[in-house]
């Protein structure tokens, strides 16, 4: 994902010039993260000869047929027709993160 977002970050930049993997590891190097070689060369290779935007329309046609998010509205339902429902999820949300607490460690230590 990183080469990804490296490759798209400097064609956004300029986007008459294709990014080469030269300019790739420089910005992924300037974010302090190691470059793996032979994934980036896999990353050109896969992209050869093709338009990237075309690319992203492609990704997003398959991802539109993808479910998502199929209990967000009907959490968001249940609010509107019901103050008191919005509350009880707020104090469940509460007891979830103390139980995390009880773990004796967090996400960042």
């Amino acid at each position: 994902m990183r080469y990804i977002a490296a490759y798209l970050l400097l064609q956004t930049a300029n986007p008459e010039v294709a990014p080469t993997q030269e300019a790739v590891t420089k910005v992924i190097s300037a974010a302090g993260i190691d470059v793996d070689a032979e994934r980036l060369g896999q990353f050109f290779a896969a992209i050869e000869g093709k338009d990237i935007s075309q690319l992203i329309a492609e990704g997003q046609s398959k991802l539109a047929s993808v479910p998502s998010g199929g209990a967000a509205p009907a959490a968001g339902g249940a609010a509107a027709a019901g103050g008191a429902a919005a509350p009880a999820a707020e104090a469940k949300v509460e007891e979830e993160e103390e139980s995390d607490e009880d773990m004796g460690f967090g996400l960042f230590d």
